[in-house]
C-alpha cells in the first residue's frame, strides 16, 4: 500500500503482541472470537501514520470437502516428489507414463472435478 499523504510504500504491523513479520491474515486466521487485533500503518518519509483496531465477533466454519481435500493432499505430494528430481529426462518420461495411463485407463479421465 501507499502512503495516502505522499504516495510513498507505507509497513504494516500486526499487534501487539505478534512478531514484527506476521501478516494481516494470518493474525485474522489465527485469532479466537472476541480477540481485539491492531494494525498499524506507517511511512517513514512523511509520517503518516495509522492505527485501526479489528475484533474477531464471530468464527463460522464449514465443513470440507473429504474428496477434495485428500486430492489436494496428493497432488501436494507429487509436487513435493517432481521438484525433487532433477533430470528433465525422467519428467518428460513420467508425464508420458502418465499421459498414456489416462489414455489407456478412462476411468482416470472421467471425473466430476470441473479443472480438468
Amino acid at each position: 500500500m501507499d502512503c495516502p499523504a505522499c504516495g510513498s510504500p507505507v509497513t504494516l504491523k500486526v499487534g501487539p503482541d505478534r512478531p514484527l513479520s506476521t501478516s494481516l491474515s494470518d493474525a485474522v486466521l489465527a485469532a479466537e472470537e472476541d480477540e481485539h487485533i491492531e494494525v498499524t500503518r506507517d511511512c517513514w518519509d512523511c509520517g503518516w501514520h495509522e492505527t485501526r483496531a479489528l475484533r474477531v465477533t464471530s468464527i463460522d466454519t464449514t465443513a470440507g470437502d473429504e474428496t477434495a481435500v485428500e486430492r489436494a493432499a496428493f497432488i501436494d505430494e507429487i509436487t513435493d516428489e517432481l521438484a525433487a528430481i532433477g533430470s528433465v529426462d525422467t519428467l518428460e518420461e513420467t508425464l508420458a507414463a502418465i499421459r498414456r495411463q489416462r489414455a489407456t485407463n478412462p476411468a482416470t479421465t472421467d471425473t466430476d472435478d470441473p479443472t480438468e
